[in-house]
């Protein structure tokens, strides 16, 4: 394959080199990794190695049940998800179709995308306590504020003459919305499902680490106090995988249910 053609603009590149190509950086890393600390370059308790990294991660496993932790984390993060979904995309859908609604909600909407998160968490403590009500409360939070805008910009990017065209042939408001909107914005509103992903396992820690009971913000603190830096990276590891994987269903799904987009292209 030519140069030019390997850094053509926007050019997908054949299996063949795209698959070596993935694994150079991952591989750089793990050498340097090994060569830090196999070679004596960083202390154990700055940075663990590789094999250390991998029996810390076991012994989460084995002594400290971290598969239940993975579990309750997951169920927090699924309740929020559906809940901020079955708010944000009626709400978003309204928005996006019918100027007013978007007059009366964008003003106290707008302002939370820019608020960190972590600053509503004492006002979350008064009305939800310290307890599970909080965690999904606070991972609701940080869902729905980026769910919302992503539902409202995807309905409104629907062509305007599909729009008109529906009602000219005597479609209703309502089954534009269901026949035109809806379908058109569906596949751009799941692909953010994969942001919204990423964002809920970046955020479950932080919700979990006010009192922490089980959860991978329980491993975390329990990494804290033991003082152990192998099983800090090992639940990094295993957060980070965890979201690899979901990203991965996220995207069979996606390609499932929106077919004829992947065809189209």
């Amino acid at each position: 394959m030519s140069r030019s053609r390997l850094f053509a603009l926007r050019e997908p590149l054949p299996r063949s080199v795209s698959l070596p190509l993935g694994l150079v950086m991952p591989a750089v890393v793990l050498g340097a990794w090994c060569v830090a600390t196999y070679g004596g370059l960083a202390p154990a308790d700055f940075l663990p190695s590789p094999s250390e990294t991998v029996r810390g991660t076991l012994q989460l496993f084995i002594e400290h049940d971290l598969a239940r932790a993975i579990w309750v984390s997951t169920q927090r993060i699924l309740i929020a998800f559906l809940l901020a979904s079955a708010i944000a995309l009626p709400l978003g859908v309204l928005m996006g179709a019918f100027e007013p609604v978007n007059r009366l909600f964008e003003p106290i909407m707008a302002p939370l995308r820019y608020m960190p998160i972590s600053a509503f968490i004492p006002l979350l403590f008064l009305w939800f306590g310290i307890y599970e009500s909080q965690k999904i409360a606070f991972l609701f939070l940080g869902v729905f504020v980026y769910l919302l805008p992503v539902v409202v910009t995807a309905i409104r990017a629907v062509p305007e003459e599909l729009v008109q065209t529906s009602l000219t042939l005597g479609a209703s408001r309502g089954q534009v919305i269901r026949s035109i909107l809806l379908p058109a914005a569906l596949p751009e509103i799941f692909d953010s499902f994969r942001v919204m992903n990423a964002i809920s396992w970046t955020y479950v820690i932080l919700a979990e680490a006010v009192n922490p009971e089980h959860g991978l913000g329980y491993m975390v603190e329990l990494a804290r106090t033991h003082q152990k830096a192998s099983w800090s990276f090992a639940g990094l590891l295993v957060i980070g995988g965890i979201g690899l994987v979901t990203d991965g269903l996220i995207r069979a799904v996606s390609s499932i249910l929106f077919r004829w987009r992947e065809k189209a292209s």
